[in-house]
């Protein structure tokens, strides 16, 4: 075990204002299964249309994030977050005037590298670079957990702000909320970390070593289911609960807090998963730096497929959806701590943000296909089970995936 210093301060102003900017731009990015019916049953919309944006959005943020990586180890992570959160606002007003799927789908590009550019990626390179090593992976977990304090009130807010404008100005009023997450940046200074072996090889040294590694292969592959069942989740949950979930007893609790409808609910439902997840996220990071840290992701992932398939084969009723919502959430994005950990860990710190941002790009093509088979096969077959099972599926195979990972730096390095 580890000990760690009375004298290591965790919360750290590049800590906090690195918190901000991840919590604002998941609040956004979190609402987007609530535009999923309005903006269909306003165009008319297929469900698939819509589903195939986010799909891209997703996809688009994968491909940015090493890019963003190796801008922010090469220019500065300051100008990678400006040029993130310029492209996420510019995406987002530009697809509040789309009126074709066509439109929206390529308008989806600009969101999702600018989520790369605010997002985990960059964030969470510059946290662990500023933490000290006793201290990296409890920081790596309060950052993620962030992100998930903005799912908590992301689309609870969008479902409100629906009920009054339309969801084109919400788009708008989301693109000025990003573009203040800019106010944070002066207290983002990160010292590098690094060693001398690590600041002396370059990016292609790294990165080739990483790719001859079996161990980061199998992160990289590992990471896709969980980007696979989040997708899904986030970009059709919602509307899943909307039409498959049980009524709401209109003299009970939940109908006295407010929640008299399905579709609240399952707004709901989404806050609830990020309220567990920031206490999942930072007890994944504490138990991240006692623990081996392969063995816990492997132990999140088979968690994630019992409780998966739990739901689907049971009744789904409110009491459910919410159990299911809580379990779910406290092991949402747990997974992310650890592999950025991982990274951190086996390659070093100097070109973390681009190794993470490699291996997130799996984790994104998994989202996309999350996303995009949802709705595929929802209006293939009018319902959500095929896709859900193979979350279920491809959940057991990362639990498997992750154990013969070879857990040692691969220098002589303080990480």
């Amino acid at each position: 075990m580890i000990q760690t210093s009375p004298k290591s301060s965790i919360f750290t102003p590049v800590l906090i204002s690195g918190c901000v900017i991840l919590m604002l731009g998941f609040a956004i990015r979190a609402s987007f299964g609530v535009f999923q019916i309005p903006i269909a049953a306003e165009f008319n919309w297929p469900r698939a249309e819509f589903s195939m944006a986010i799909a891209i959005q997703n996809l688009a943020w994968g491909v940015g994030q090493p890019i963003f990586g190796a801008i922010a180890e090469r220019f500065g992570d300051r100008r990678a977050i400006i040029a993130g959160a310029i492209l996420y606002a510019l995406g987002l007003v530009l697809s509040s005037f789309a009126v074709t799927p066509g439109q929206m789908q390529l308008l989806e590009i600009l969101v999702g590298f600018g989520i790369a550019g605010t997002g985990f990626g960059v964030i969470l390179a510059i946290v662990g670079r500023a933490a000290k090593p006793e201290n990296r992976s409890l920081a790596l977990g309060i950052a993620t957990a962030a992100g998930s304090a903005g799912q908590v009130f992301g689309a609870p807010a969008a479902q409100i702000m629906l009920q009054y404008y339309h969801w084109q100005t919400v788009f708008i009023i989301f693109a000025v909320v990003i573009l203040c997450a800019l106010f944070a940046l002066p207290f983002l200074r990160s010292p590098s970390m690094a060693t001398k072996a690590e600041l002396d090889e370059s990016l292609g040294t790294v990165l080739k070593r990483a790719f001859k590694d079996p161990s980061f292969t199998m992160i990289f592959v590992g990471f896709f289911s969980c980007g696979y069942q989040l997708g899904f989740i986030t970009a059709h949950f919602p509307a899943f609960i909307t039409e498959k979930c049980g009524a709401i007893d209109p003299t009970g609790l939940l109908a006295d807090l407010g929640i008299s409808t399905t579709s609240i609910l399952g707004a709901i439902a989404i806050s609830v998963i990020g309220l567990a997840n920031i206490v999942g996220s930072i007890m994944s990071g504490w138990l991240g730096k006692r623990y081996t840290k392969k063995y816990l992701l492997s132990g999140i992932y088979v968690a994630r497929t019992v409780a998966s398939a739990l739901f689907i084969l049971l009744p789904i009723t409110p009491a459910s959806v919410l159990i299911f919502s809580l379990v779910m959430g406290s092991l949402w994005l747990a997974t992310v701590p650890l592999t950025s950990g991982l990274v951190a860990h086996i390659y070093g710190l100097r070109y973390m943000g681009t190794l993470y941002g490699v291996v997130f790009f799996s984790h994104q093509l998994g989202s996309f296909l999350g996303v995009w088979l949802g709705g595929k096969l929802y209006d293939m077959t009018g319902g959500y089970d095929t896709v859900w099972w193979i979350g279920v599926g491809v959940g057991a195979f990362s639990a498997l995936v992750h154990l013969p990972i070879r857990e040692k730096p691969l220098l002589a390095q303080p990480a």
